[in-house]
């Protein structure tokens, strides 16, 4: 994956598309978006990168590597930073999913940190007295919605597998911020306005917002000395401390006594929690193979299932510029979502076509329904993969999740894609000992079954909800290691990995041009582009081929590394939101 050039490719294609790409975007949809900082975090380097959404996370992971210390430990600090300066974002009552390929032998491992259902949890969690679904945001509120936490028990596991510095050294950047204070930056501030559920838990509310109840002010240096005990317990004590003892007794107090929603996540729950190695889930596009975590995460399924049906056609021989290769993208994504909401769900409760969903002569079958030139009327069906069971309803039910991504190469070159989310916006809004706890369970179908049997993604006891999440990492056909990226962004995760890889591979952008792209997206309704860019020349052109159009604010925090046949590393963080790149 050759270095690209940004000015060959990137100005002509805002030429012809006549605008500009905004750095400011708002997603009503997902109360995690905000404003962006302006330029694009871009940094190059001859051997190792941390890109990440904030520059006190890069700043950890940095001093990490240079201490000597690994990929994996340099995620780890940077990602218990992220718990404290974003915590709209991510956080140790959350979950994530971590895939590394080690830099001897270039073997993918992918780890499990999705939160899991308490026992207590039944597939009418979200149903109200008259069997009716409740209001996505009633239902996040409160104490209903946490699932057990799985952030802390997969950093402490990929950290016994893959890490080098001494555990407890990972905790002293966050543990410094939580006791001298960090700044409150804009990203924060606008969104604390806006998340009114952090306002009805007390300790939440006197964290965040002044004695008159507005939010901590930009500038504002915020300590957080609960939390600063809490993660000082834990690097002591080791990570499984959240799951025993007085943490996790703190933790099911809080869910238990919720005054409006309680929910019934024990003791016991956390004690039985455990992340889990999975296979990853690879798939070839063009030369390139392309791997990240399978199910219960619908990432790489689904953003191989695009790659899949694109590889049919001959996109760089496109302009960029033009609607042709974004028609072609929007119709390969609405065919994958729909696999998507069908099939995949937890894979230890529910038979998921896992192979099948990326086999490379089913996805040229579904290619070959795509008109180059005319979008399909109406909503996708599902398609049959090999090995797909009977009798599951599609579920189209999508969260608003907020999360965060960080990709990290080291010396070695070791390569971290790490993923992770507390789900909305500050999660459920309850905060413990110093941190929020997740609201994970809303990633469940909130119906248990539809007119074609039961759903795949419904809620039972100890089951992992889906997840988007989609953590990737990208090698050559020389097994050498090419690109490692993800995104925050809800269910539109998915397009903007899938997307960021065809721009990579197909057009050789750099990464600063990578990132910067307009966004174009098709989940099984609209095709969306993002709004305020130069995809709104594209309005049009695409309503006249048969698409129904919705210009829409897509906030995505791609933080992707490149890796060029020289070796060299581009790292960039996206504009949209306050990442950074660094180098040791």
């Amino acid at each position: 994956m050759a270095r690209a050039f940004r000015t060959l490719l990137v100005l002509p294609f805002l030429l012809i598309a006549g605008g500009t790409v905004s750095a400011d975007h708002h997603e009503r949809a997902e109360p995690e978006a905000s404003t962006g900082t302006g330029p694009t975090a871009f940094a190059t380097g001859p051997a190792s990168m941390v890109v990440a959404a904030d520059a006190r996370a890069v700043d950890a992971a940095v001093e990490v590597l240079r201490a000597g210390g690994s990929a994996t430990d340099a995620a780890i600090a940077a990602q218990l930073v992220l718990a404290l300066v974003e915590p709209q974002s991510s956080g140790i009552g959350g979950g994530g999913f971590f895939v590394r390929r080690d830099g001897a032998s270039g073997a993918i491992r992918t780890l499990d940190g999705r939160e899991t259902a308490p026992a207590g949890a039944g597939p009418d969690l979200f149903l109200d007295t008259a069997s009716s679904p409740l209001p996505f945001f009633d239902a996040v509120a409160g104490g209903l919605s946490v699932g057990v936490p799985g952030l802390l028990h997969m950093l402490q596991r990929a950290h016994t597998e893959f890490g080098k510095r001494p555990w407890a050294t990972l905790f002293e950047p966050a543990l410094a911020l939580a006791k001298d204070g960090f700044v409150v930056q804009p990203r924060l501030h606008g969104l604390l306005a806006r998340v009114p559920h952090l306002e009805r838990d007390p300790e939440a509310r006197a964290y965040f917002f002044d004695a008159s109840g507005d939010p901590r002010p930009v500038g504002h240096r915020l300590r957080n000395p609960r939390l600063f005990e809490t993660l000082a317990q834990l690097a002591a004590d080791g990570g499984m401390a959240l799951y025993r003892g007085n943490l996790a007794e703190a933790i099911a107090r809080k869910v238990n006594l919720d005054p409006d929603r309680p929910g019934t996540l024990s003791v016991s729950d956390l004690a039985h929690y455990s992340s889990r190695f999975r296979e990853p889930v690879c798939g070839q596009y063009r030369t390139y193979r392309v791997c990240g975590m399978g199910p219960p995460s619908s990432g790489a399924t689904t953003v191989l299932a695009i790659l899949g049906m694109l590889e049919t056609f001959d996109l760089g021989r496109m302009d960029p510029g033009t609607v042709e290769p974004w028609h072609l993208f929007a119709e390969a994504s609405r065919l994958a979502y729909a696999d998507r909401n069908r099939y995949v769900a937890d894979p230890d409760v529910v038979r998921v076509p896992t192979t099948g969903l990326v086999n490379p002569e089913y996805l040229a079958e579904r290619a070959r329904s795509i008109n180059p030139v005319a979008a399909a009327a109406g909503r996708a069906a599902p398609g049959n993969p090999p090995g797909a069971p009977g009798g599951q309803h599609d579920d189209r039910t999508s969260g608003q999740p907020s999360t965060t991504h960080l990709s990290i190469v080291d010396s070695a070159g070791n390569a971290v894609a790490l993923t992770s989310s507390v789900e909305t916006a500050f999660g459920s809004g309850l905060m413990v000992e110093g941190f929020l706890l997740n609201n994970q369970l809303t990633d469940f179908a909130f119906e248990p079954e539809g007119p074609d049997g039961l759903v795949a993604n419904r809620v039972a006891a100890g089951k992992r909800p889906r997840s988007s999440m989609a953590p990737t990492v990208v090698t050559d056909a020389d097994g050498s290691l090419r690109a490692v990226l993800g995104s925050p962004g809800g269910s539109r995760i998915i397009c903007y990995v899938a997307q960021a890889i065809v721009l990579a591979i197909d057009w050789k952008l750099d990464a600063a041009s990578v990132v910067d792209f307009p966004h174009i997206c098709n989940r099984g309704g609209p095709t969306e582009i993002e709004a305020d860019t130069a995809f709104a020349s594209f309005e049009q052109p695409l309503s006249d081929q048969g698409h129904t159009v919705a210009a829409r604010p897509m906030t995505s925090g791609l933080n992707v590394i490149l890796v060029g046949e020289d070796g060299r590393l581009s790292g960039a963080a996206d504009p949209r939101r306050e990442g950074t790149a660094g180098i040791p």
